[in-house]
């Protein structure tokens, strides 16, 4: 019965696998969220949303054909719960939207910058990471637990959109769940490729590559690591991941658990995950394509303004990634994947946090 469990190690390789896929790509491509948001507020230009946007619907149809296919079941991962905590996404994702202005990019960005060579971005890892672990188990977290975490509305079964709106609206659950993922992910091609420049160059390799990424850890995790019933707890168990639940790519708690495994290296008990792999291989990737392409570029701050900004922007991703479960690749590709309305709330809350930063300094800037 062992020689059935996979092993954990066989799914961490997966992970840096797919991470450095991601960060070989995300270099190539300019893959960023942040910069999405940026080249719409400031430019009116769509091609980079559009690609964030490509593999948001590549991600949803592919993870709607694991599902159909009996292959991973969604329900089993830390964004469908029953529990909506419509104030920690909200909150954590106008933290982790302002942060990733403030910090030049966001959690993915920040890890392919340090595969490039960007000094700042190592900075911003850092203290992004140890920012995360606070809001896990240390001052943030019990400042998190007592106020935003209490804002919760129960649903009877599971928060994503399907089961949500059978039960509102009276429809049969199984057409919901065969029909509603299909046709949001139809309409977000429909719109991503209307426009001329989404369908050739760097936004169709971007978007299709880091979707099928995505689908591809949910399947890692939720089947090929997933074991019905564990010989020594008798329980369903997950392997290689840091929740025990099916995860795909997410970055600001794993980085925190990087850091702490890096300190805590000779303690036994502790591991490399899914998700700490995927981090490194993000780098791994990033780096990689550095090199081969000759743009390895070495860069720190200026001055200490731009240090203070990005520092403040690395606490708030940190704070605010944990909050809301999640950050650009964590709910926004991971998470809406899945169609849970948490996901949706906070990719809005992300976007408009953002936003509101960058008009904000704009807005200083022509005061000056």
């Amino acid at each position: 019965m062992d020689e059935a469990i996979p092993s954990a190690a066989l799914i961490s390789w997966l992970g840096f696998a797919l991470g450095a896929a991601f960060g070989f790509v995300g270099n190539k491509t300019n893959f960023c969220t942040m910069g999405a948001v940026s080249d719409v507020v400031n430019m009116g230009e769509w091609s980079r949303m559009r690609m964030w946007l490509l593999a948001i619907a590549v991600a949803i149809l592919g993870v709607w054909v694991l599902q159909i296919s009996g292959q991973i079941d969604i329900r089993k991962s830390i964004y469908t719960g029953p529990n909506l905590m419509w104030g920690s996404h909200i909150v954590g994702g106008l933290l982790f939207g302002i942060g990733m202005t403030l910090a030049s990019g966001c959690a993915s960005k920040t890890l392919i910058r340090i595969g490039g060579g960007n000094l700042k971005s190592l900075v911003v890892f850092v203290v992004l990471g140890l920012s995360a672990y606070m809001t896990l188990k240390g001052i943030f977290g019990v400042l998190r637990v007592n106020t935003v975490d209490r804002l919760v509305v129960k649903v009877e079964k599971s928060q994503d959109l399907p089961t949500l709106l059978s039960g509102w609206l009276g429809l049969n659950a199984t057409t919901t769940e065969l029909w509603l993922p299909l046709l949001l992910a139809v309409a977000l091609l429909i719109f991503v490729l209307a426009a001329r420049e989404a369908r050739r160059g760097d936004v169709l390799i971007g978007g299709l590559v880091v979707g099928l990424i995505v689908v591809a850890g949910w399947y890692v995790t939720a089947h090929v690591g997933f074991v019905a019933e564990h010989p020594k707890t008798l329980e369903e168990a997950f392997i290689g991941t840091s929740s025990n639940r099916a995860e795909s790519l997410s970055l600001v708690a794993p980085m925190a658990f990087t850091l702490e495994l890096l300190m805590f290296w000779s303690d036994t008990s502790r591991h490399v995950t899914f998700g700490i792999a995927t981090a490194l291989g993000i780098v791994a990737g990033s780096l990689a394509y550095a090199l081969l392409t000759r743009s390895y570029r070495e860069e720190s701050f200026p001055n200490g303004a731009d240090l203070k900004r990005h520092l403040l922007g690395a606490v708030m991703m940190g704070v605010g990634g944990v909050t809301a479960l999640g950050c650009t690749l964590g709910q926004g590709l991971s998470g809406l994947s899945t169609l849970a309305l948490g996901s949706l709330i906070t990719f809005a809350s992300i976007v408009i946090g953002a936003a509101a930063m960058m008009k904000l300094d704009y807005w200083r800037l022509m005061r000056e």
